[in-house]
Parts: structure tokens; C-alpha cells; sequence
């Protein structure tokens, strides 16, 4: 029994195990997470939701707070690349995305009973057992946060609780008995680490070259753009009294406190004053973009030149992918906004991709090099230490006990424990994400009795396998853009 579940676990564990982590573990509802933010600061757009990089960065501080503690306080930056966490965090803000274009298809809401009923369940907002509003706003001006934007994100939560709830998920005592016998496998192993600290590679250029030989077409340098742009700096006017209270009039909404509720005209009028100076700003912008068009700009007039390219890009990426859009043939690029000043860009040249040459490659080669052979020659070592190896041995471990695995990390550990309990070998080779690799050999196996498996454990499994499905067939129907390069 257990030499089958052994070789067969591996359709029983993966769909159910990793489903889990995947897709739950990411933490797929979270609060802050949806905005329709102005396209500007948008790093991706999935269906008619965009992702703003203010989302971005809350996503990747929650993970990487969350990593950091799994690492006791050791994780920092260059971990965090490592374990690719600006694209977790991406992939749960396009995943939420998702849901949410699927709720308004289907025209679902949040009504206002609902929203309240859920705010009076949260308990840090409680005094003397019962929902104190006091400490409501308190508490979410303290967090720099007003009533609006948390409220607007808490429907957004339980609107993605809502869809989920459509997809009803039971369990039986027959998937029951398998998740136990599946879950109760416990091997006893041989382990021993392989990592590359005390490897050292020879990068002189007799053995970079060859390697260069073959990789050339993969170092090609930049296309980059030459450019003409005027500026437009921020326009700051005097305004009668009139001129003040009719535009205050006429958009009276987008004057508000951090309660939501609209100011009066004498608490917003310097709000006022700022939107009209930005509106006289963007008149500017246009004449002046017409008018140098036309060959027609002042005698005076500022007319800078720059030449951008992606990784030299003194403007925003949405900038950029304009003016990759741009052509000799129509070269102008109308008054685009960054920092509160309009910028109008004229193309003059386009500078195609050329191939590097050895010297101007070897900078990026080498490393790539390095990385390349550490990964050839500990690779070998292990293929030659499999047969051999002596190692540490385990007490019998489920694919919970990463805590037993003292030679490695703890996410380590989780990922390698990930890997043994699907493979098929007694003994074998498991290579992990951050370079590393492991040999293990399986000296015993037995069942342990968890038979107190409790029933709504085994719903969240099934629920996270038809969240991963629907999430698929998601992506199928609403195109996903991202803006952010490298992601």
C-alpha cells in the first residue's frame, strides 16, 4: 500500500498541495488592493481594471513582511529578487483583477447593509464588545487611510468573497479517507546540500569568448530613440473671485474631506486654485504643441534634445511605450503629463538594435557566465555524489516538517519537501530556486494516523483547486497588459 501511494502520490498531492500554496497562500483577498487609478501610474491593466504601482508596492511590502518573518528577520532585497517577489505580488494584484472584472460582468455589488454588517464584525474597531465609530476613524487616520478609500476596498474584498462563494465545494468521507492515507505518508531520508560558496570559476576572456561565440545574439544592444520635446512648466495664476466659485460650483465633487463628505468653498479653494492652474497648464501645453507643429513656437522658446532608450528612460514607462510608438513619418507626440509639467516630443532618428560587440558584452556575459558553470559543475558533483553520498539523517518527516530540515532554510526546506513528496524516486537529485541542490535517499516509509483531519480543511483544498480553474479560464477571456518591464 504504501510503495503504491509512494508512486502514485504524485497525482493525488500536486493538484491538492501546490494548488493550496499557489493560489490561497497567496493571500487572495487583502485589504487596499484595488484601485482605478490614472493610467499614468498604472504598472498593468487586466480587462477594464487597472493596477497602479501604489497597489504594487503595498503587495510586495506584505510579502516580503511575510517572508521576512518566515526568515526570522534575516530576508533582505537581494532575497527578495531571488524568490521573485515583485512578480508574486503582480500575480496576486492580476488574480484579484480577475475576479473583480467577472463581478462586474455579472453586475454584482456590495450593498451598503452588507458593507456595515461586515465592519461591525471587525473587532479592532470594537469598544466594550460593539463597533465604536469613534475608533473606526481613529484607528484608520492613524494608518493614514480615510473612512472612503478603506470602505471602497473592503466592498472590493467582499465583492471577490461573493464570486468565490458561487463556486459551492463539499466533501465526502471518501475524499476524506484518501486526503489522510495522501497527508500520512512519512518518509525516514539521507540528506546532504549542495551549494556553489566555494566554487570558483575562471572568467579570463580564452573562456568567455567561446561562451560569447554562442550567446551573441542574446546581447544586442538597446534601440534607442533621438528626440526633440518642449516643456510646459506649471502654470501659477491669479483668479478673480467669480472665476473661483463658478469652477467650485461646477465641480463641487472633486473637492472632499478624508470622510468623503464635499468642503465648502472657503476650505477648498486653494484646492480650486490648484485644479484651475492645472487646467491653464494643459491650454498651455496644447498651444505651445501646435504651434511647434506648425514651426511656429516663440523665437525664445526652450527646445531640448535628449536620446532615450529602456534602460535610460528619464521619463515615466508610460511615456516611453508612446514614443516607441512614434514614427519618421509621424513624429509628434502630443502634450503628455509627468510631475505636474507637459512634455511634447518630436522623434528625429530611431537607433535599431545592433549586436554587442565581445568587449562592450563582457560586463553582462560574465556574470551570466559564472552563474552558468556554478550551475554545470554543481550539477555534476551531484550526479557523481548520488551513488555515495553521506548526509543527515531524518526522523520520519511528512511534507510538513520543514522545521526538521536543519540544513536548510525554511522556504528551503517547504520548497524541497514540495518536490519529494511528488517524486517517484528513492533516491534522487532536487534542485531548489536559489541554486542550491539536494541528493536525498528514502530509507523507510510508514503511515502515520492523522484521521483527525478536520472536514473544512479538505473544503479549502477542493475551493483552492476551483479557484486556481476558474483563474485559468479568467485569463482566458480578460487580456492581462503590464506595463513594468522585467515583470
Amino acid at each position: 500500500m504504501i510503495t503504491w501511494m509512494q508512486r502514485h502520490k504524485k497525482y493525488l498531492i500536486i493538484t491538492i498541495w501546490i494548488s493550496t500554496i499557489a493560489f490561497v497562500g497567496a493571500g487572495f483577498v487583502g485589504w487596499g488592493q484595488y484601485s482605478y487609478g490614472d493610467k499614468a501610474g498604472a504598472v498593468a491593466k487586466v480587462g477594464n481594471i487597472e493596477i497602479t504601482m501604489g497597489e504594487l508596492q503595498k503587495s510586495y511590502s506584505r510579502l516580503f513582511s511575510q517572508y521576512n518573518t518566515m526568515f526570522k528577520g534575516n530576508f533582505d532585497e537581494e532575497q527578495a529578487k531571488v524568490f521573485g517577489l515583485q512578480g508574486q505580488a503582480l500575480k496576486q494584484l492580476t488574480n484579484q483583477a480577475l475576479i473583480l472584472n467577472l463581478a462586474e460582468s455579472y453586475d454584482l455589488r456590495v450593498s451598503d447593509a452588507q458593507l456595515l454588517a461586515e465592519l461591525k464584525t471587525q473587532e479592532y474597531f470594537f469598544k466594550d464588545g460593539v463597533f465604536n465609530k469613534s475608533i473606526y476613524k481613529e484607528s484608520l487616520s492613524r494608518s493614514n487611510l480615510s473612512m472612503r478609500e478603506y470602505e471602497t476596498d473592503l466592498r472590493k474584498q467582499l465583492l471577490i468573497q461573493k464570486v468565490l462563494a458561487l463556486l459551492p465545494v463539499q466533501e465526502n468521507t471518501a475524499e476524506k479517507n484518501i486526503i489522510n492515507a495522501v497527508m500520512g505518508i512519512a518518509d525516514k531520508i539521507e540528506y546532504k546540500v549542495l551549494d556553489d560558496s566555494n566554487l570558483t570559476i575562471n572568467s579570463s576572456d580564452a573562456v568567455l569568448r567561446p561562451f560569447w561565440e554562442t550567446k551573441q545574439h542574446d546581447f544586442m544592444s538597446e534601440v534607442s530613440y533621438e528626440l526633440k520635446f518642449i516643456k510646459q512648466a506649471k502654470v501659477s495664476k491669479d483668479y478673480d473671485e467669480a472665476k473661483i466659485a463658478n469652477h467650485y460650483k461646477q465641480n463641487k465633487s472633486h473637492f472632499k474631506d478624508k470622510d468623503g463628505k464635499i468642503l465648502s468653498l472657503d476650505l477648498a479653494k486653494e484646492k480650486v486654485i490648484e485644479e484651475l492652474n492645472v487646467k491653464a497648464t494643459k491650454e498651455m501645453a496644447l498651444r505651445s504643441y501646435i504651434a511647434y507643429k506648425k514651426r511656429k513656437l516663440d523665437a525664445d522658446r526652450v527646445v531640448n534634445t535628449t536620446t532615450v532608450s529602456l534602460s535610460n528612460n528619464p521619463f515615466n514607462p508610460e511615456i516611453y511605450k508612446k514614443i516607441t510608438q512614434l514614427s519618421i513619418t509621424s513624429p509628434f507626440l502630443k502634450p503628455v503629463l509627468m510631475n505636474g509639467e507637459y512634455f511634447t516630443f518630436e522623434l528625429i532618428k530611431i537607433n535599431p538594435s545592433k549586436m554587442k560587440t565581445f568587449e562592450a558584452a563582457k560586463a553582462s556575459l560574465i556574470p551570466l557566465f559564472i552563474s552558468q558553470e556554478k550551475k554545470r559543475i554543481l550539477q555534476e558533483l551531484a550526479n557523481a555524489s548520488l551513488k555515495n553520498f553521506h548526509g543527515t539523517t531524518t526522523d520520519f518527516i511528512t511534507n510538513k516538517d520543514s522545521m526538521s530540515l536543519t540544513e536548510l532554510s525554511l522556504i528551503e526546506a517547504n520548497e524541497f519537501l514540495t518536490q519529494l513528496f511528488i517524486s517517484q524516486k528513492k533516491r534522487g537529485i532536487i534542485s531548489l530556486r536559489d541554486g542550491k541542490i539536494v541528493l536525498y535517499s528514502i530509507l523507510e516509509q510508514k503511515m502515520l494516523d492523522i484521521s483527525d483531519t478536520k472536514e473544512n480543511s479538505i473544503q479549502q483544498l477542493k475551493s483552492a483547486m476551483f479557484n486556481e480553474g476558474l483563474i485559468k479560464s479568467l485569463q482566458n477571456k480578460y487580456t492581462t497588459e503590464i506595463f513594468l518591464e522585467g515583470l
